[in-house]
């Protein structure tokens, strides 16, 4: 059977490698994991999002949970990825499973295994699962089921809406009466996912104006993927423009991703996004302590955390590297270019909803419109402009023979300006003395090359893709 975790937990396509009996077998295999971890008192927390059968795919994982004596938590409603992860903080369950695909086409269904700090369970931990599944079909033994209201009877699964612990939360991490004051216009895109109205319900008791849009029950998720990138948020956008709105905040499917749209119709990415709120957090919060930003993340971070003299990490790509190092403390905000984000004082954990709030708090506070915002930003830091392409290669490649290859044959200069240096934290990382970057990923699981490049220009921009190409086309 050809079920392997990724970064972030298992992927597939609804009944075709997503099916309910291979949902039971690795529902098994994690049981199997839970009970190495705590044998005396363990227990789960269980949430889905808003696909195709996510809640009955949920309620199966819960049967096979109980049937193994580890009482289950299961979420009543669809809910976002975080408000699950920190649930398990909150309940101090051993681990969590999340019945999401996050922001893959509606076509797919997937499960996020998260560990007792609330953060993605680490590779090794997913190893284990692996082996435990590859374990259990060689001995033919399969999952282990309980009757689904005997379990509930027996209170081994337990009903619960994970919303209001998670607000109160977060009620901690932003300042309410800062962003009331604002007096701000929005609109929410929950793109059909699970932050759909959640952004809305934390502003209830405040001054601020939500306009809801794509927050009905919708598993095909309007024909589109739910993740908030500029090419999906065309409805965002012309809402914002009809309506004259200060500001859209869009969530992707399990809404551990943010993306927003300025008045002026224009797409915020989550680099901007995370440079606004982390200047906020050490100007006006006073806050200290490290930034962690992925290899493909703006370096605004580092000009930024620099002036408050401040030191910036780079990781690989993934929450999971970010998360270690939030884990062990000192670190003030850490996020990726997709749009996962946390901050210090939060769980280890992507979270789209607090990066919208934190957004909203920062406009407020700063009595400035988002593109002003944007704007002082790239005059002070900047200018930055970013593009990432993926570029089809004709075979197969070895991920680490071609890095060394590249570093290797690494040129002096690219379109013209000299390379400072060349990193291998994750691919082949170019470092230019104008301040602009190339990166180069091969996939570890496709024939694709990932080119991302940041530079002052659109033009500077488009000449080191370029030289990403080059490279694609001599493999």
């Amino acid at each position: 059977m050809s079920i392997k975790f990724g970064t972030d937990g298992w992927r597939a396509v609804i009944s075709e490698t997503f099916t309910f009996g291979n949902l039971r077998l690795v529902s098994q295999a994690i049981a199997d994991f839970i009970l190495s971890e705590n044998d005396t008192d363990p227990s789960a927390v269980v949430g889905f999002d808003t696909r195709f059968l996510s809640d009955r795919y949920a309620a199966e994982v819960a049967r096979v949970m109980a049937a193994n004596g580890i009482k289950t938590w299961l979420a009543r409603a669809d809910t976002p990825t975080p408000a699950v992860s920190h649930a398990i903080v909150d309940k101090q369950a051993t681990a969590g499973v999340m019945i999401t695909a996050s922001h893959n086409a509606p076509r797919y269904n997937g499960l996020k295994l998260k560990a007792n700090f609330g953060g993605s369970a680490s590779p090794a931990q997913n190893k284990l699962v692996e082996r435990n599944l590859e374990r259990n079909l060689l001995n033919a033994h399969g999952p282990n089921l309980m009757d689904y209201d005997l379990a509930l009877k027996r209170d081994l699964i337990i009903k619960f809406d994970p919303a209001w612990a998670y607000y109160a939360h977060l009620s901690t991490l932003i300042d309410l009466d800062v962003i009331s004051s604002g007096e701000l216009r929005i609109v929410a895109d929950g793109m059909f996912g699970s932050g759909r109205g959640v952004i809305g319900e934390m502003l209830t008791r405040s001054r601020t104006h939500v306009h809801n849009i794509r927050h009905e029950m919708n598993p095909g998720f309007g024909g589109i993927h739910p993740e908030p990138i500029e090419r999906n948020l065309g409805l965002l956008i012309s809402t914002i423009q009809a309506g004259h709105f200060d500001v859209g905040l869009a969530t992707d499917g399990d809404a551990d991703r943010i993306g927003a749209v300025d008045a002026k119709g224009n797409f915020v990415d989550p680099h901007r996004i995370f440079a606004l709120v982390l200047h906020y957090l050490l100007d006006k919060r006073q806050l200290r302590g490290s930034a962690v930003r992925t290899v493909s993340t703006t370096r605004m971070i580092d000009r930024i955390s620099a002036e408050f003299g401040q030191e910036t990490i780079e990781t690989p790509v993934g929450f999971n590297h970010i998360a270690d190092l939030m884990i062990k403390n000192g670190v003030v905000m850490g996020g990726e270019e997709s749009g996962g984000m946390s901050i210090k004082g939060h769980i280890p954990e992507g979270d789209g909803i607090l990066m919208g709030l934190l957004l909203l708090e920062v406009m407020s506070a700063a009595q400035k419109p988002l593109h002003t915002l944007v704007d002082d930003l790239l005059a002070t830091y900047g200018p930055a402009c970013y593009r990432r392409t993926d570029m089809r290669l004709r075979h197969p490649v070895d991920k680490l023979e071609l890095t060394e290859r590249l570093v290797n044959d690494a040129p002096d200069s690219i379109a013209g300006v000299a390379v400072e240096r060349v990193e291998t934290v994750d691919g082949i990382k170019y470092y230019l003395d104008d301040g602009s970057w190339l990166l180069i990923r091969p996939s570890g699981t496709e024939p694709v090359l990932r080119v991302y490049a940041e530079a002052p220009d659109d033009d500077r921009v488009q000449a080191l893709l370029g030289f990403g190409e080059s490279v694609a086309q001599a493999v």
